[in-house]
């Protein structure tokens, strides 16, 4: 990975996170916990897939990675970062 692209994706990761003006209730903030907490449980799953998908298709391309399934990865990486910090 570059710099620049190490840059890019250490602002996606660290930048802002929006802040609401009010605080939600209680229970909306459970609500919204457990469906982020099933959001992260099927990302999981989609990044072991692409993982998998990944290292076949480096098996096949004499260790070659494929560039948008590595960048999708990163990018479903960060998300995940980033719904476990709500």
């Amino acid at each position: 990975m570059s710099a620049s692209d190490e840059d890019k994706v250490k602002g996606r990761l660290h930048g802002e996170q929006f802040e609401p003006e009010t605080q939600d209730s209680l229970w909306w903030r459970l609500l919204f916990t457990v469906l982020i907490a099933i959001m992260i449980n099927l990302a999981q799953t989609i990044l072991i897939v692409v993982t998998v998908i990944q290292f076949i298709i480096m098996l096949v391309s004499n260790r070659q990675p494929n560039e948008r399934l590595a960048d999708f990865g990163t990018d479903l990486g960060i998300w995940i970062a980033k719904a476990a910090r709500f």
